[in-house]
């Protein structure tokens, strides 16, 4: 079996090096013979043998003859994790594609091609500032018996449908909100906004919002992008909120007088209540066709369950 290792090692070094080419060659013909029951006339697997050994001889000679006497055993050891292995990683880049992770949707977990684990990140919310009753799990994540006529929405009469969950002090949010921007532009589709304040000190951000929609859906947009990319310090403040939406158009005093109203407080309560119905458990989630995705990902992983 050391052959088909050779093959594969020297296979995948002849790209980069024009030394290797001949050993690849070499261990090809000796693969194919042994495959075929025959034996290796180049006696490329005799050469590895006593290299590898003689190596280890100098340090250990007792391991030395351990493997020496049982050297076949070890190369089929040996090929058997390089292909699991390999297999693993393959399945990984798979779920990497599909996902943005590794270990499949909304998995957390160490992954090769995102070591940062940045696409599995997000800001935990606790409803109340109380523990949650389960752990944070995506398979909880529900919009069966959720009224999303309350949120601000921009209905085109497309077949897809996209809700966007998340907190303007969110760090993660801010990070996904650019890819889900991008897929509103690109791809017509109905969309949802929710506000979920994972810090509590930024509540009264709802009620901003809330009347900002009431009057001017496409003001709404701009202020949405204006906060994102406002410094999370001044969110805490309700009046540099309200100065941020009136450098976008609204009316300062008509936006504070509205949004300290019953009836705008209450809408946003409302709102709370709803989205608690949802088990979110960290922002950003995002909702395409009602398929559930946690924290920042990349355009892929969204696009890809569009219809």
């Amino acid at each position: 079996m050391i052959c088909i290792i050779a093959l594969i090692v020297f296979g995948i070094m002849s790209i980069f090096s024009a030394a290797h080419r001949k050993l690849a060659a070499e261990a090809f013909d000796c693969t194919f013979r042994k495959l075929t029951l025959r034996k290796c006339e180049s006696k490329l697997d005799v050469r590895l043998k006593s290299q590898i050994v003689g190596k280890i001889i100098s340090r250990s000679p007792k391991t030395a003859k351990f493997v020496y006497k049982h050297f076949e055993l070890l190369s089929w050891a040996f090929l058997i994790l390089f292909i699991a292995s390999f297999v693993y990683v393959v399945i990984g880049g798979y779920n990497f594609y599909l996902y943005g992770n590794c270990n499949g949707p909304n998995a957390g977990g160490f992954c090769i091609f995102d070591p940062s684990g940045e696409n599995s990140k997000f800001s935990l919310y606790q409803n109340e500032g109380s523990c949650a009753s389960q752990p944070p799990n995506p398979k909880y994540l529900t919009l069966s018996n959720v009224d999303l006529s309350i949120f601000p929405s921009f209905q085109r009469n497309q077949k897809n449908e996209v809700i966007f969950i998340g907190c303007y002090s969110c760090p993660y949010t801010r990070e996904a909100w650019p890819t889900i921007r991008r897929l509103l532009e690109l791809d017509n589709v109905n969309f949802v906004f929710a506000h979920l304040p994972a810090k509590k000190d930024t509540n009264f951000i709802s009620n901003v919002l809330t009347c900002a929609y009431d009057l001017d859906k496409q003001k709404f947009i701009s202020l949405n992008d204006k906060l994102f990319a406002t410094d999370t310090t001044l969110l805490s403040q309700e009046e540099e909120v309200l100065k941020i939406s009136a450098s976008v158009g609204f009316d300062l005093e008509t936006m504070k007088a509205c949004s300290h109203t019953n009836a705008t407080v209450e809408i946003t309560e409302k709102q709370l209540v709803e989205l608690n119905k949802i088990g979110v458990y960290g922002t950003p989630t995002v909702f395409v066709n009602g398929n559930a995705v946690v924290g920042p990902n990349p355009y892929r992983v969204y696009s890809r369950l569009l219809k």
